[in-house]
């Protein structure tokens, strides 16, 4: 009984010593535009207390003892700037600063950036992109562009230049979950894949999450892109026009009423190629075919900011996204992505948890009209709910939530005899997560648990781990590994090299047994993943990263691409392991900067008959980035991007045959009548293609034409030496179609 009460005294006197602490929070934010800054180190002048700003520009300090502090925030390119604050016992104390940009450029603020959240998250996996970071590469058509960049991360495949698609570590593209502010965009690359449907100036930072990543994400089995927008600026209006040989673009923001705590952004653009090329890249300039290159798109997107006394916050966005490929006589391509959101952050008056939460609502809808097929369509359109709460602790972070999720698909296609398929369902999601982290001098560790529920097909428990040992004040050893799942699919075949239509599907109810008849455990898709790396900084300009994976795909649904009549199964089960280790150097000054990455990796995949390389193995790939500033007051900039990637996987032909298919029965005359062209494969994807190169480059000019405004132009030319790296090969017809041959473009730009 003593004991009991002495523990009960302690407990009560820490409570009460606890309780007598206050807690400090806020969000610094750009004195010019109002934009929030995003890991600048907020302190307490004079002692050791202090923390770093996340991505919303927020700062959390715990557990502070009473009195009166003079609360310092320092940031470089930026003024050091300084206020009074008292705090009293018990309480939570709301303080937003500001700052200014400094009259002297050090131009190094990325790589601190980043550097400080390596040192306070576990980030495995995780690389993270600012509009800067996309700066740094050769702009085609003289506007930066997130497919562009996405192309150069470690462990990124990207299959090709028309039609291309991104594969991350493995994972094939319907496997990859891109957020925006919240909401699922479901098809975020044009057909031309030098484009992306997001305008580089609408963007904040992006977080590409290759694997690993914690329970915080669902719903994917492969990985994350979660891009935040800016809030637009709260002071002034201001924006930007360009035009270039491949499109156009206006991008506008400014306040929405004098308080300062309202704004706007607007951004669209839209691409003319499909006519310019005509003129600039068709026989005898740069030969495609007669028509040129049938591509085009526009993207508009619109979003409203409002913003509380103490930094809570409002936004509604919304946005409409086109893409059009028509090949005039023999086939058309259209997709269309529309939707709307609110994101909102809410801070408690006198309680140390952040309410972060989305409501969206989209659609997604692509069809394929073909001389020789019937019409193709593919449909998809539902809501996202989420809540999330994050409890910040003295030495840590609990952050927990839930998502609900419903969607309807809808899909129609034919098969090989020309047979109707289709496809329409209604179903549900449900998640609930909770990831806690803890920070001591050396360790920080984030373990996690995901509970995802899919409808009527049951759910899927999945804890997560990460972790991070800071061996010293350079080098960080990190591992993170999770179990995964997913419930749509994609309705073309993995094993299909170029298919331009691409519907989306949910999981069917009704799946294959395994090889011994037993049915699955699970409908939906699984996997698991297993990421270990080291950072090391090589000095103050330069980092280097090294990191291992393997993603275990236990369940992979696939459309059966064999399916010949109705009472063949519609999709086949499954498995694959990727594997591989990413290298990463990075330098960066204040004229120069280089980024180069080799990644080798291995990826296979297993449907209980064979053990095969999916058309996306690419064994060895390297990415080489400079970017050099010159000239009077750097207003030169010359960007070069190199790209060397093994050959892709291909079933070879072994030969031709007539095949009679004796389409009148008995009556047939096997004497008289002409056969088909057979084709006899030799065993699946057991060749490889040549190995692929390009070079793309740029040189831009800057001109200050007041303050506030600016003329920037930019030449650049793709494949750059005019490389003919291959895209497919038509074997009936025994000719090679390669890909982007040498497309020089000019573009120019007024920021004002």
């Amino acid at each position: 009984m003593r004991k009991l009460l002495f523990l009960l005294s302690i407990l009560l006197l820490t409570t009460t010593a606890f309780s007598q602490n206050g807690n400090i929070r806020g969000f610094v934010y750009d004195k010019s535009s109002g934009e929030p800054i995003m890991f600048c180190n907020v302190f307490l002048k004079g002692t050791t207390i202090g923390a770093p700003t996340d991505i919303n520009g927020m700062y959390n300090i715990t557990k502070v003892a009473p009195g009166n502090y003079t609360m310092m925030v320092t940031y470089i390119g930026y003024d050091t700037s300084a206020v009074d604050i008292t705090l009293k016992a018990g309480k939570v104390l709301t303080q937003n600063l500001e700052i200014s940009e400094s009259s002297v450029k050090l131009n190094e603020v990325r790589i601190s950036a980043e550097r400080a959240e390596m040192k306070t998250e576990v980030k495995a996996a995780a690389i993270k992109i600012t509009k800067q970071d996309m700066e740094m590469i050769p702009t085609i058509g003289g506007e930066p562009d997130l497919a562009q960049y996405l192309q150069v991360i470690p462990g990124v495949v990207f299959t090709g230049d028309q039609g291309g698609q991104l594969y991350i570590r493995g994972g094939s593209p319907i496997q990859n979950k891109v957020l925006l502010d919240g909401m699922t965009i479901y098809s975020p690359f044009h057909s031309i894949g030098l484009f992306s449907v997001f305008d580089t100036d609408i963007i904040r930072n992006t977080d590409v999450y290759t694997g690993g990543f914690s329970a915080e994400y669902g719903g994917r089995i492969s990985s994350i892109m979660d891009i935040k927008t800016i809030d637009g600026n709260k002071k002034e209006f201001g924006g930007k026009l360009s035009a270039n040989t491949f499109g156009s673009k206006l991008f506008i923001e400014g306040p929405l009423s004098g308080s300062g705590k309202t704004s706007f952004v607007f951004s669209g653009k839209t691409s003319y190629l499909d006519k310019s090329s005509e003129l600039l890249y068709k026989e005898p300039v740069l030969y495609f075919d007669e028509k040129g290159l049938p591509y085009s798109y526009t993207d508009l997107y619109g979003k409203i900011s409002m913003q509380g006394n103490n930094g809570s916050k409002v936004n509604v966005f919304g946005f409409n996204f086109q893409d059009n490929v028509n090949y005039e006589g023999i086939s058309e391509l259209n997709w269309k992505s529309k939707g709307i959101g609110s994101e909102f952050i809410l801070i408690p008056g006198n309680s140390p948890v952040l309410i972060e939460g989305n409501f969206a609502f989209s659609s997604y809808t692509i069809s394929l009209d073909e001389v020789s097929s019937p019409l193709r369509e593919s449909g998809i359109n539902g809501y996202n709910m989420g809540f999330d709460f994050t409890s910040f602790q003295s030495k840590g972070k609990v952050k927990y939530g839930f998502d609900i999720h419903g969607f309807s698909t809808d899909f129609t296609t034919y098969n090989s005899v020309n047979s109707k398929i289709e496809q329409k369902d209604n179903t549900s999601e449900f998640s609930a997560y909770v990831n806690y982290q803890i920070n001591t001098t050396r360790f920080i560790v984030e373990p996690g648990f995901r509970l995802q529920y899919y409808g009527n097909m049951g759910a899927s428990p999945e804890p997560r781990l990460g972790m991070k040992y800071i061996a010293s004040d350079r080098m960080r050893f990190k591992v993170s590994s999770g179990y995964y799942s997913q419930n749509i699919l994609s309705t073309t075949s993995d094993r299909d090299v170029v298919n331009l239509f691409s519907g989306i599907i949910s999981s069917p109810e009704e799946i294959p047994d395994q090889a011994d008849e037993t049915p699955y455990a699970n409908k939906f898709q699984k996997a698991r993943h297993l990421i270990a790396g080291v950072e090391y900084d090589i000095s103050r300009k330069i980092d280097f990263q090294l990191e291992g994976y393997i993603k275990d795909f236990t369940q992979l649904t696939n459309i059966n691409r064999n399916m010949t009549s109705n009472t063949d199964d519609e999709f086949i089960i499954e498995s694959g392991v990727a594997k591989g280790v990413d290298f990463l150097v990075k330098f960066k000054s204040k004229k120069l900067y280089i980024w180069a990455v080799y990644s080798i990796g291995s990826i296979t995949r297993n449907d209980d008959n064979r053990t095969y390389n999916p058309h996306f193995d690419r064994r060895h790939n390297v990415n080489f980035v400079s970017s050099y500033k010159f000239g009077k007051r750097d207003s030169w900039k010359a960007d070069i991007r190199w790209n060397l990637g093994s050959g892709f996987p291909f079933t070879q032909t072994q030969g031709f045959y007539e095949n009679l298919t004796f389409a009148d029965g008995i009556n047939s005359d096997y004497t008289t009548t002409n056969g088909e062209l057979g084709i006899e494969y030799a065993d699946l994807n057991e060749g490889r293609l040549p190995y692929y190169h390009r070079l793309d480059a740029s040189v831009s000019k800057s001109i200050k034409l007041s303050k506030s405004s600016n003329l920037d132009m930019t030449l650049s030319v793709t494949n750059a030496y005019n490389r003919e790296n291959i895209f497919y090969f038509n074997r009936v017809e025994y000719e090679r179609v390669n890909q982007l041959p040498l497309m020089p473009s000019f573009g120019a730009s007024i920021t004002f």
